[in-house]
């Protein structure tokens, strides 16, 4: 049997290329639009694309079967369960709880595993030639490495309400089922730390059932349904503003991407125009790169491993945009907005010093110059703009709380004439909120970079 665990950090999202090396033939779970990742293992490893399956409708990234099936005329096995409402509307293999995915000599038995979402499979796998008994779980966003999928995405993102409380007694039924596989199968989920698809994901990234059984929190509760459901409902994170259009791209026909987009380079007039026309410039530097020189106005959301999710909280699917990033990522720009579906860039611009008279600039601030500025200002506003469960663990004494995403809808529990102070766990959400402060007019306002990370590092006071 060949296997292969495909990885992407910037989504925290897993795939899987499983193949039978007897006859040559690959399944490809999960993919991730950017397909050129398994033509090119299926190249390298003499396998042929046969068979392609998700686990569930996603809602965290653009799954790329489509394109994937395109290429290779391979067929897709979706699900269809879930009920009238919650399946896939274009062309695919229609899969049901018990039915059986062959790859050569491997079987894949789909088990309906709803909660996360109504229409969830989960694929259990066997290589017979190996072994009757199974060998890996393919759990989707069912059951992860310490964790399990929140079943509230539907309502939050989508919606729809009072479906959260429904999936959650689904998500503890279907764990009824994941309890009674042997300990000795491997789990592997599609998703790890870092995901919104969850609240507390292992950082490795697979398990065996044994292990989950005695470790993840939600198989601990026996027959106390209640228990369960209070405490799965409990502290998930704000789900991202782009979910929602995630989950309609990945159930509806749509136009394909096959490649990887060519992002045009700019010429200053280009650019200038595009500033006419009042597109939105969103600037991929760092954030020091950023402070030393930016354009009025402009967005930072820095090109770090959270980049798409932030590019999906900020910017709107209908809404053409700019990019101000260096020549040598724009690449990997383009690769992590096309997992999103983020296709509307109508270029990119690297030359800001041609607009050097025109540049505002910011400072970054140490946990030093932070406690020197409570000691020479006692009014001064400091502004923690994590997730409501981040800040409620612990913040900084005075600080109030505004998340980032929601920043430019709450500006009036802000007072603009105070010297203000922003800070996240690690920098990449000050960043942002720093310059939508900017954009939106606060002069006084500085990035505390090190954020709780470096508070607490420094052995500084939280509430």
């Amino acid at each position: 049997m060949f296997f292969q665990h495909i990885y992407d950090q910037t989504l925290a999202q897993g795939s899987y290329v499983i193949g039978c090396q007897q006859t040559g033939e690959a399944l490809v779970i999960d993919a991730k639009r950017d397909i050129d990742t398994y033509l090119e293992v299926a190249k390298e490893n003499e396998l042929k694309i046969t068979c392609i399956a998700e686990t569930h409708i996603h809602a965290d990234f653009l799954c790329g079967s489509r394109e994937l099936a395109a290429v290779t005329g391979a067929k897709m096995y979706l699900s269809d369960e879930g009920g009238e409402g919650e399946q896939y509307e274009f062309s695919h293999e229609g899969m049901h709880d018990g039915d059986l995915i062959h790859v050569g000599n491997l079987s894949l038995k789909v088990l309906h595993t709803p909660g996360h979402t109504p229409e969830s499979v989960s694929f259990l796998l066997t290589d017979h030639p190996a072994s009757e008994e199974p060998v890996m779980i393919f759990t989707g966003d069912f059951v992860f490495v310490g964790d399990v999928g929140r079943p509230d995405l539907l309502e939050e993102s989508a919606g729809m309400k009072g479906t959260k409380e429904e999936g959650a007694k689904q998500m503890f039924a279907s764990l009824q089922l994941f309890l009674g596989l042997p300990d000795f199968v491997q789990v592997w989920p599609a998703h790890g730390a870092g995901s919104a698809c969850g609240k507390s994901l292992g950082a490795v990234p697979s398990s065996t059932v044994g292990y989950e059984k005695k470790q993840n929190w939600a198989l601990q509760f026996g027959n106390d349904e209640k228990g369960f459901i209070d405490k799965l409902l409990e502290g998930q994170p704000e789900p991202p503003r782009y979910f929602s259009m995630m989950k309609v791209l990945n159930k509806v026909a749509r136009p394909l991407k096959i490649g990887i987009p060519k992002i045009p380079l700019l010429t200053k007039n280009e650019f200038e125009d595009a500033l006419d026309k009042g597109l939105k410039v969103i600037d991929a530097r760092s954030d020091e790169d950023f402070g030393d020189g930016h354009l009025p106005g402009t967005i930072n959301i820095q090109n770090t491993d959270a980049f798409a999710t932030w590019m999906g909280w900020m910017v709107d699917y209908q809404e053409p945009f700019v990019l101000i990033a260096k020549e040598e990522e724009i690449e990997e720009i383009a690769r992590k907005l096309m997992r999103i579906g983020l296709d509307n860039v109508y270029g990119y611009f690297s030359n800001l010093g041609d607009f050097v008279f025109d540049l505002d600039f910011g400072e970054l601030m140490e946990t030093d110059d932070v406690k020197q500025l409570f000691e020479e200002n006692k009014a001064l506003q400091i502004v923690d703009v994590r997730g409501s469960s981040e800040y409620a663990s612990g913040h900084i004494k005075g600080a109030k709380h505004v998340f980032v995403a929601t920043l430019e809808e709450n500006l009036d529990q802000l007072d603009k004439d105070k010297e203000t102070v922003v800070y996240c766990q690690s920098g990449m959400r000050s960043a942002l909120a720093y310059s939508l402060l900017k954009k939106n007019g606060y002069e006084n306002v500085k990035n505390y970079c090190k954020g709780m990370t470096g508070w607490l590092a420094a052995g500084c006071q939280v509430i």
